[in-house]
């Protein structure tokens, strides 16, 4: 873990937080317009780059169809993502709302130990640090201190970006599952490979998962969370060394 010298914990960053959550936005459909921009393909994040594993899953034959590769996202989001980020997030949510810096740090340390490969832990805060860049550019300046580190997790910055900007935490949490969905869709498209409508019917089938995840979610105490899937553990290792890569993870 970096030492304190590199956190921001002081006064001024709270209450710089709490100045910007308290600037109106305008109505709910302000919010939700930044949520759309927030879960945008085109966002520039770099989070087309990524499949999860799921390049090597292909490449083994374990993802080899539509069926196979609903089954392996569905998976990840009721198994990681339920149990994982969506839990997190709505804690990470409530302690930038609350100015509760030490809470941020907690649940980002936790996040980041979450990772179980070097892969994925360098998905996540490479997404993490650009979106730090990003939201700084974007007018939130409490964002910068974290562009400048290298422990910056995604749903850190997603869900600061979500207080700030006044998003619900239950819209909040569909963008940031539909945005994972989508992406690793788009990736089973060009690596299994799917037409345009598989992948369409893909997405209708996962977007009817999103609710059962948040609820989930909702439903998990500190104790509770943690989930592993060691498929796609094994996946994302054996992509590290994987011959022949058109995607980062």
């Amino acid at each position: 873990m970096p030492g304190a010298g590199t956190h921001m914990r002081t006064n001024t960053v709270i209450i710089t937080m709490r100045t910007e959550a308290a600037q109106p936005h305008g109505d709910p459909r302000t919010a939700r317009r930044r949520l759309w921009q927030l879960i945008s393909p085109t966002l520039p994040v770099g989070a087309y780059s990524y499949s999860t594993g799921l390049e090597y899953a292909v490449e083994a034959g374990w993802v080899s169809d539509a069926d196979a590769a609903r089954d392996w996202i569905a998976a990840q989001v009721f198994n990681l993502h339920a149990r994982v980020d969506l839990p997190a997030l709505i804690r990470l949510h409530a302690a930038w709302e609350a100015g509760d810096i030490a809470g941020v740090e907690r649940w980002n340390d936790w996040l980041r130990a979450a990772r179980e490969t070097a892969e994925l832990r360098a998905e996540d805060l490479s997404q993490g640090r650009a979106l730090a860049r990003l939201l700084t550019d974007l007018g939130l300046p409490v964002a910068e201190g974290w562009a400048r580190r290298d422990d910056a997790c995604w749903a850190t910055l997603f869900a600061l970006a979500a207080a700030a900007w006044h998003i619900p935490p239950d819209e909040m949490l569909d963008g940031y599952l539909w945005s994972w969905c989508e992406n690793q869709v788009a990736a089973a498209v060009k690596l299994v490979p799917l037409g345009q409508t598989d992948g369409q019917r893909l997405l209708a089938h996962l977007s009817g998962c999103l609710s059962g995840a948040v609820d989930i979610a909702h439903g998990l105490g500190d104790a509770d969370l943690g989930g592993s899937l060691p498929g796609v553990t094994l996946a994302s290792m054996r992509h590290e060394t994987q011959y022949s890569r058109l995607f980062r993870s």
